[in-house]
This record gives C-alpha cells, structure tokens and sequence, in this order.
C-alpha cells in the first residue's frame, strides 16, 4: 500500500538539509493538485474562491487549526470570497516534504 502525504504528519525540521530540487517538488505537486511552485520553486501556493467572507473565514480558521496541529505555519491572506495559501520551509529557505503534507491536508479540508 502506498503512503499517502494527508496520512503523513510533518516531522520538524531543524535546518541544516538542503531544500527540494524543484524537480522533487514537482514530483510531490502530482500528489497536491492545484498547488503551483512560485518564487524560483521555493515555495508553493494555492488560491480558494468561495462564495462569501463567512466562508472564507471559516476555512481560515479550519486551515489555522490544522496548522497548528502540524506545527507548520504557513503565509495565509483572506478577504471576501478569497483564501490564499503560500507555503515554505523558513528553515531552509525553501520547499520540504512538510510543505506537501500540509498542502494535501489543506486539500483535504
């Protein structure tokens, strides 16, 4: 059976490792749908339309909850109708295998 990232929880990275290549990062955006790599492949981001700020706000804090959980804490902005998530490891000033599990969680949501 195959491990997938939403049952993986992220293990905290202490730095020190080099980040994903953007190759390994996008071999992991295959498992992420609707997340694209932004700034040279150092982060990734996802934007949710929604129908109304209530909604918006409610994923928000659905999005907090489960990222506290985590312990990773991602780049969120919101406003009426609109959620976007930006993701990266601070530590290695790039993508980690952290970043994908919490992204298919937030999918999962």
């Amino acid at each position: 059976m195959t491990v997938t990232l939403v049952t993986k929880s992220c293990i905290p990275c202490r730095g020190g490792i080099p980040p994903l290549t953007r190759e390994q990062a996008e071999r992991f955006l295959a498992e992420t749908p609707g997340w694209s790599l932004i700034a040279d492949g150092t982060k990734i981001e996802r934007a949710f339309r929604f129908a109304n700020f209530r909604e918006a706000l409610d994923f928000v804090v659905k999005v907090g909850n489960l990222v506290e959980a985590e312990f990773h804490h991602p780049a969120i902005e919101f406003g009426w109708g609109y959620c976007r998530v930006e993701l990266q490891t601070k530590k290695i000033n790039g993508l980690h295998e952290n970043d994908f599990i919490v992204a298919a969680k937030i999918n999962a949501l």
